[in-house]
């Protein structure tokens, strides 16, 4: 009995956590004229795949419908890979180093500059959004892929904070064995520590793709132009060029199933490689 409440449980949860994107799949594959009069039915009456057409951009499909706005999804989607991609690599990297630096180097100041790090846990993200684009327009930098990845690029507390603590709980006859072979700090870092760490990279690495993909505000402040302009920001300024009395939402709806789909590629090539990668280190939480 409760084996099976358990199931149902986890059923439950499974379905309300997967209903959004599955109305969202519904909603983009109604045709425009028909969204209104079949907003009841969990299926759609005529399903049809025009709706991405027109947001891929594809002649044939803007001429059967929708607000007019346009869309260039290719140019937007390179420069989410980039921004995504170049935020999720250099910060993974300089974050292991700066954990394990906390972890294992003993340096004057440490424990004070560690700290601060934890106190920056406790800023919320909305009170640097201001200086930090102060910061990059006094740098000249508003409008560039540099400027758009650059407070973000290095490390962020967490993500040092999540590593270090990790790196405590590293077995220390690892390293020492390394370091009597005659290792150097760098190559038992680079050669012994990071590959059994897997594990944690992976997970810090797919969450930090994950938010960085999902990144709404920043980019739409920082990168307004049409060349650097990210899919997330895009998304929004397509709905604000349709109509206010007839929103595009079934194309809205059809460029947000697409926007979602390199980041499910990557959860599910990944997710399985990241539990393999944690079973096999034997490491635990």
């Amino acid at each position: 009995m409760r084996r099976a409440l358990a199931w149902a449980c986890l059923i439950a949860a499974v379905v309300i956590s997967l209903f959004p994107l599955y109305w969202m799949l519904r909603t983009a594959m109604t045709p425009g004229k028909e969204l209104a009069g079949d907003n009841a039915s969990l299926l759609p009456a005529n399903p049809t795949l025009l709706n991405f057409g027109r947001v891929l951009g594809i002649e044939d499909s803007r001429a059967h419908g929708g607000s007019g706005a346009s869309l260039d999804f290719f140019l937007y989607l390179r420069n989410s890979i980039i921004y995504t991609g170049l935020i999720t690599v250099c910060q993974t990297v300089f974050c292991a180093m700066a954990g394990y630096a906390f972890a294992r180097l003993r340096f004057f100041g440490r424990d004070v500059l560690f700290g601060l790090f934890v106190a920056a846990l406790m800023v919320p993200p909305i009170f640097t959004l201001l200086p930090n684009f102060v910061l990059v327009k006094e740098l000249g930098l508003l409008d560039t892929m540099a400027g758009l990845v650059a407070p973000s690029l290095l490390m962020t507390p967490f993500a040092v904070f999540f590593l270090r603590q990790f790196f405590l709980g590293f077995p220390h006859e690892v390293e020492q064995a390394a370091l009597i072979d005659g290792a150097s700090k760098w190559t038992i870092f680079w050669r012994v520590v990071l590959p059994m760490t897997k594990g944690p990279l992976f997970t810090l690495a797919l969450t930090t793709a994950v938010w960085t993909w999902n990144d709404y505000l920043w980019p739409l402040l920082v990168a307004p132009g049409e060349e650097t302009r990210v899919l997330t920001a895009a998304l929004g300024i397509f709905l604000k060029q349709s109509p206010n009395t007839h929103p595009d939402w079934t194309g809205l709806m059809a460029g947000s199933v697409l926007s979602v789909i390199p980041v499910l590629l990557l959860v599910i090539f990944f997710g399985r490689r990241l539990v393999d990668s944690i079973q096999f280190s034997g490491m635990k939480g």
